[in-house]
């Protein structure tokens, strides 16, 4: 059995968790049971994560699972989360990622089951984000795995990702880094739809991306 002492941050980290879970809730990123999110223990061989079939607004202490980076649970009275797989591949292969934050929000879902890709079209998500690829479903047609998120994620540059027909992903070194990826994500879809919807009422067909994100970066490409 694993010695739990040798997680001193595993009371902190849940809590910074169950924080992060209820703003996406209310912020209505997630409802149901639906979505997932894990934050990297300190150990470093080690996550905690929410389980299946308890939603954003019901994670406690008692409930959230501790896993080893192998695979290995630790005693839990609840079902792995189904997204356990390309969570921990995700923290495998890039040691820069300490968070992970996976919602259905519903804007950028939509773009998701259009088949999409979200424009980066603010200098914010410019600056934060810069490209979120879209990750189509698996070859029969399932739920994206580890085997179609992981190749995504093995360039460093990428921050964010949109699951088709599924959901988001955003990863940060923190948790509220990543949930504020997942509200940048989210925020965009939004801005997209009324951008395209009020060009198509004007007539319009093209208008202007930015290319920078922050004005430092603008002057320094001269």
């Amino acid at each position: 059995m694993t010695d739990l002492s040798r997680f001193p941050d595993l009371t902190e980290k849940m809590d910074t968790l169950i924080a992060t879970a209820r703003r996406c809730f209310d912020l209505r990123l997630q409802t149901n049971a639906g979505g997932n999110l894990s934050v990297r223990l300190g150990a470093g061989d080690a996550i905690v994560i929410k389980p299946s079939g308890v939603g954003f607004a019901e994670c406690t202490r008692d409930n959230l699972q501790v896993v080893l980076l192998d695979g290995t649970i630790l005693p839990s009275d609840h079902k792995p989360s189904k997204d356990l797989d390309f969570h921990l591949d995700l923290y495998r292969i890039r040691p820069d990622i300490n968070a992970i934050v996976h919602c259905h929000s519903p804007w950028a879902t939509g773009y998701a089951s259009a088949g999409i890709e979200i424009p980066c079209l603010t200098v914010q998500t410019i600056e934060k984000i810069g490209r979120m690829p879209l990750i189509p479903l698996c070859a029969n047609g399932g739920p994206q795995t580890e085997v179609e998120i992981s190749p995504v994620f093995r360039d460093p540059q990428i921050r964010a990702a949109v699951l088709a027909n599924h959901g988001t992903i955003g990863m940060g070194k923190t948790l509220m880094a990543a949930q504020y990826l997942a509200e940048i994500i989210e925020e965009t879809a939004h801005i997209a739809y009324v951008r395209d919807t009020l060009m198509a009422a004007h007539g319009r067909t093209a208008t202007d991306l930015p290319r920078y994100g922050t004005a430092a970066d603008a002057r320094a490409a001269g």
